[in-house]
């Protein structure tokens, strides 16, 4: 049995998020969010947040226990940007982009 949860529009790079979501990859449910309260970052927070989540969601809706649960796949999927400009010299602007990102995890139960 498959158990999913989104994270939609987080307002972080896609790529500073994947950073982190290779950490706990494969891993016990458990684990890895023993792991994401250990590193000091804003992306191990949503990822962290997304997790609980998914933890939740398997408990409520399917009755599963959560000592059981593992990571199938953490998707880190990039979202609209917004794009801004920054002031340069003579008048002129520079153009940049703000990222977001979609943090999709999916659980499985180990049988």
């Amino acid at each position: 049995m498959q158990v999913k949860a989104y994270t939609k529009y987080a307002r972080m790079s896609p790529l500073k998020v994947r950073k982190v979501a290779r950490a706990i990859q494969g891993r016990n449910a458990a684990e890895a969010l023993e792991i994401l309260n250990n590193i000091h970052r804003k992306s191990a927070r949503l990822i962290s947040k997304t997790l609980k989540s998914a933890i939740s969601n398997a408990e409520n809706n399917n009755n599963l226990s959560s000592d059981s649960l593992k990571i199938e796949s953490t998707i880190i999927e990039e979202g609209p940007a917004f794009k801004r400009f920054r002031p340069a010299a003579r008048g002129s602007a520079h153009p940049y982009k703000k990222r977001t990102s979609h943090i999709r995890i999916v659980l499985s139960d180990e049988k």
